[in-house]
């Protein structure tokens, strides 16, 4: 089964239960599929799907940092609620030590040397993280060790 497909099956389910907040995360993330399945005139595979949910995750915990900052908690906690919605979706995230596995072996994999081979390295590893982690974190890491 498809990425889209379980969402959709979600969405349904989210529907009977009546939970509201699922509900309205998940015809949020369906929208935002649709919208590029029409721009591109394509249907979008799971990876491409993933790269939708991760950056939506990203968008939320933006807007979390800017509402909390603003003293608006009621906002921010909404906002917290979709990530969660969204992260069922996606697959567990790697932990700490498995990124620095990932960064090292890339590395040694694209032979990088310095800053200047970054992107080798971030094109190369970007389909082995894609929404297992936090890709500005990596890029942060990659550039320490290439430095």
């Amino acid at each position: 089964m498809s990425l889209t497909e379980q969402l959709k099956d979600e969405m349904k389910k989210a529907l009977v239960a009546k939970d509201k907040v699922r509900l309205g995360t998940i015809r949020l993330a369906l929208a935002a599929i649709k919208q590029i399945e029409v721009d591109t005139r394509e249907t979008l595979n799971d990876e491409q799907v993933l790269a939708v949910l991760t950056k939506m995750v990203k968008q939320r915990r933006d807007s979390i940092a800017q509402y909390e900052a603003a003293g608006r908690n009621e906002l921010a906690d909404a906002e917290a609620a979709e990530i969660s919605v969204i992260e069922t979706f996606l697959p567990a995230q790697l932990s700490e030590a498995e990124i620095a596995a990932l960064i090292e072996a890339t590395i040694a994999e694209v032979g990088a040397a310095s800053i200047a081979d970054m992107g080798k390295v971030m094109g190369a590893l970007k389909p082995k993280v894609q929404g297992r982690a936090d890709l500005g974190a990596i890029g942060q890491q990659i550039r320490a060790k290439l430095q």
